[in-house]
């Protein structure tokens, strides 16, 4: 019961701590997956800034050129659904003999085209995991063996979508993300051997671009369709627009990604929300599920053993068994 019960503790950090120092790690190289905006691009310039080398993924030209006009990135085409491009940056990196310290499996997409479980088309659910699942996976794989030969980090974008209970009409981006949950928890324990850390960070609603990239990509599956973008559609666009510009600028979700990669005592999770509602949210989800785990069967614990063993999860004197 207390591993059952530590699989559903969260611990919320949040860094504001002075940005990161190099020194001595200065030659240390970072791939940065889905590096073109949002998350990603805000952590390949805040290690760049703080001088580390970044490998920076983006498929288009035009993100590609802007990256690589930055101090200390080098853009490397990178669509993670394809392998040819995955195995082509590994060949890249291995031929600079940078070395690789440490992965950051940022490439995403959201829900856009998927909705209700009974009425979303199975190739849009496809979509979300080709890329959130299949993707962190295929680049994992490749590059792995470049940490394990670094003794570095790997460290994966989720979401609190990954940690609470699936919106409706989100179960497809949600579940993938829950999948991120369950691949941290594996690979930590695989990596482990290796001197290889790994870690999750969980980001509530900051700014990018995942939400209007997923409605574009919807109103070009409607164009491509033979359909017609309606004014509720461009208006759903716009207020989707909107609502995540006014989001705060992911800072903090970088700071996380910085500990996560450099500090001498790294977490798994790192939960980082803008703000104490977002907090709570995530929080009461996790125990209102907890309490729906032990409803059932006989070997169900009271409130007191509850307690204990949350006791017990605080203080560090849990035992991993």
């Amino acid at each position: 019961m207390n591993k059952l019960l530590k699989s559903f503790v969260v611990v919320a950090v949040v860094f504001f701590a002075a940005p990161h120092t190099v020194a001595a790690d200065e030659h240390k190289s970072i791939l940065v997956t889905g590096a073109s905006t949002g998350i990603g691009r805000n952590l390949a310039e805040t290690l760049a800034k703080s001088g580390y080398h970044v490998y920076a993924g983006a498929r288009k030209d035009k993100d590609l050129a802007e990256l690589d006009a930055i101090d200390n990135i080098t853009a490397v085409r990178l669509d993670v659904t394809k392998q040819v491009q995955v195995d082509a940056v590994v060949d890249m990196i291995k031929e600079k003999g940078t070395g690789l310290y440490g992965l950051v499996n940022n490439a995403g997409v959201g829900s856009g085209g998927a909705g209700a479980v009974v009425e979303t088309p199975i190739e849009d659910q496809t979509f979300i995991y080709a890329v959130n699942v299949e993707g962190v996976y295929r680049t994992t794989q490749a590059f792995a063996p470049l940490v394990i030969e670094s003794k570095g980090r790997i460290v994966t974008t989720g979401s609190i979508a990954g940690t609470i209970s699936a919106i409706p009409g989100f179960s497809a981006y949600s579940g993938s993300k829950h999948w991120i949950e369950a691949y941290t928890d594996s690979l930590a324990t695989e990596m482990e051997p290796h001197g290889v850390w790994v870690s999750v960070v969980e980001p509530g609603n900051y700014k990018s671009n995942i939400r209007r990239s997923g409605v574009s990509r919807r109103l070009e599956q409607v164009k491509n369709a033979g359909g017609a973008i309606t004014d509720e559609m461009k208006k759903a666009y716009e207020a989707t627009a909107e609502r995540e510009l006014s989001y705060k600028d992911p800072d903090e979700v970088s700071e996380a990604f910085m500990h996560a990669l450099f500090d001498e005592d790294p977490l798994r999770r790192y939960v980082v929300v803008p703000n104490a509602e977002e907090q709570a949210f995530t929080i009461r989800t996790k125990v209102n599920e907890l309490v729906q785990l032990n409803q059932w069967g006989p070997y169900s614990y009271s409130r007191d053993e509850l307690v204990g063993l949350l006791d017990e999860a605080l203080s560090g004197d849990a035992s991993s068994e």
